[in-house]
């Protein structure tokens, strides 16, 4: 079976290979036997219209869910969260971490009818060194080659263990636009992939549909699709999304049969489906992570002794109570099941509910009863409830605050750009815990607007360079208490997903951290 490349650097590390690779070997879930029908519209009611189909700024689910059918990376996550190929066919790294080559799967086309080649590949990741977010995880790169239509080579000024590990990333994806993109602005692109589906009509506020590519090249390496990786077969000529914020309205709709998926669901509106056998309800868990983000760059916030304040009034037991979600307290950054997972080490941060502690924090931050204002959304009512919550137990500790109730676009936005008024917010992250200290690294950055941290950078420059795993863990250590000994974001809980379709409709409808329609077909 192919194995997560970083734990291949680290046996190359130990027995002198010259080089490593990642290819497919891994038997992916096999098909059913008959052929589903081809043709038919799933209709899904979804949280709320996409701000953008960039992938290379893109990292709200919104967002992705719908880019993911839309546009292919190199290389993607599987169903358990390790690296597989995808539109490149191998991937191997020198054994000193610093020369990837990837070899590309021929014939791949792009929505325009263009077979993707490296020109393609090499201009992708130019641009989006230029605009993503996560431009910094290319900040190493001394070189992007393309020596032939098919080669692609990464050259890095220094080794980086998990290079691989980072491009398979879901969030700010590393998807491969036609070369004539590169010099679009982010937010400005052609929305031409190479996925399965193609953009259809696409009205903001009401609905979003995407169709069919007929033209689509899959991975036929495998026998079936894998995660977000392997053989993708598109069956349904087109989904609509409809975007219906309300979670009362989601559910009515699948009720009534005006939808045939829906997501987010709170757990007590779930029970609405018990005696209905065409409606199956999921629950996916281990799934994402709800966490306070703090800005630093703004008003009080600024102040550490005001964020460990507002870190050390939280009281995780009131926010799960008020979240109406599948949730579990925890106070790590990571999975248990992670290598990376440190035990207790961080539960003195977690659930403090010490009130009394806040007041001396502020006394000694010089706190004066400036405003800080809490931003959350009207579309997740688990994050409009976790921000009323802590609006409150930051009253009783004295401090001046302010609800600010948006949508989530514009929630979102201003979490990620750093734009608006707002002290404080919230938000899940979901491949982040499941990916680990790399995957985490520009979201401790972003969403808090982190700046100048010579802690956090020497801790993540020591994680990449280390090629021995102990090592990178004990980076990671360093990572996870200073982000949350800086109160940069606070921990709430680990969270799960409930979704339900109608059975009777639709097969093939399968749980994942993504909501996945490749596969999927109309009865």
């Amino acid at each position: 079976m192919t194995k997560n490349l970083s734990h291949l650097l680290r046996r190359a590390a130990l027995v002198g290979t010259a080089l490593v690779a990642l290819s497919v070997a891994a038997v992916a879930p096999h098909r059913a036997e008959a052929e589903p029908r081809r043709g038919g519209t799933a209709t899904y009611a979804y949280i709320s219209g996409p701000g953008t189909l960039d992938p290379h700024v893109a990292s709200s689910m919104v967002e992705l869910e719908v880019i993911h059918h839309l546009f292919e990376t190199l290389v993607a996550m599987d169903e358990k969260y390790n690296t597989r190929p995808s539109l490149a066919s191998n991937a191997t790294a020198s054994p000193d971490a610093k020369t990837f080559t990837f070899t590309l799967r021929k014939g791949v086309k792009f929505h325009n009818g263009k077979e993707m080649t490296s020109a393609d590949v090499l201009a992708s990741f130019e641009r989006y060194k230029k605009v993503s977010p996560n431009a910094s995880v290319l900040a190493d790169v001394e070189s992007l080659e393309a020596p032939d239509p098919y080669t692609f080579v990464v050259k890095l000024k220094s080794p980086n263990a998990v290079f691989i590990d980072v491009l398979k990333s879901p969030v700010y994806p590393f998807a491969i636009l036609p070369a004539d993109q590169k010099d679009k602005a982010g937010r400005e692109i052609d929305i031409i992939g190479t996925g399965p589906f193609t953009l259809g009509e696409w009205v903001k506020d009401s609905h979003l549909v995407i169709k069919r590519f007929d033209n689509y090249v899959a991975d036929e390496s495998m026998p079936g699709p894998d995660g977000l990786a392997g053989r993708k077969t598109a069956y349904l000529d087109q989904v609509r999304y409809n975007f219906v914020p309300e979670a009362n309205a989601r559910v009515a709709a699948l009720q009534s049969g005006g939808a045939d998926v829906i997501n987010d669901i709170p757990v007590a509106l779930a029970k609405r489906f018990e005696g209905r056998s065409d409606l199956t309800t999921l629950r996916i868990f281990p799934y994402c992570m709800q966490v306070y983000v703090v800005n630093t760059q703004q008003g009080a916030t600024r102040n550490p002794l005001v964020r460990q304040a507002i870190l050390a009034t939280v009281n995780a037991e009131e926010i799960i109570g008020a979240m109406n979600a599948v949730a579990k307290p925890s106070h790590s950054l990571v999975y248990a099941s992670s290598p990376y997972y440190q035990g207790d080490a961080m539960k003195p941060y977690y659930d403090q509910k010490n009130p009394k502690k806040a007041k001396e924090l502020l006394k000694q931050a010089g706190y004066n009863g400036e405003k800080i204002t809490l931003q959350t959304n009207s579309n997740y009512p688990n994050m409009k409830d976790a921000i009323l919550v802590l609006s409150e137990l930051m009253k009783e500790a004295g401090m001046n605050v302010s609800v600010d109730v948006v949508d989530w676009t514009t929630n979102a936005s201003n979490m990620q750009r750093g734009t608006g008024t707002w002290n404080v917010s919230t938000t899940s992250f979901c491949s982040n815990p499941l990916l680990g200290p790399q995957q985490w690294r520009v979201m401790f950055y972003t969403f808090p607007q982190v700046k100048d941290d010579a802690v956090l950078d020497a801790a993540y420059a020591k994680f990449y360079s280390s090629l021995d795993l102990s090592k990178r863990v004990a980076a990671w250590a360093d990572i996870e208490k200073r982000v949350i000994e800086q109160a940069y974001m606070i921990k709430i809980a680990d969270t799960g997903a409930m979704r339900a379709f109608n059975n009777k409709k639709i097969e093939n409808f399968t749980p994942y951290y993504l909501v996945r329609f490749w596969n999927v077909s109309a009865k």
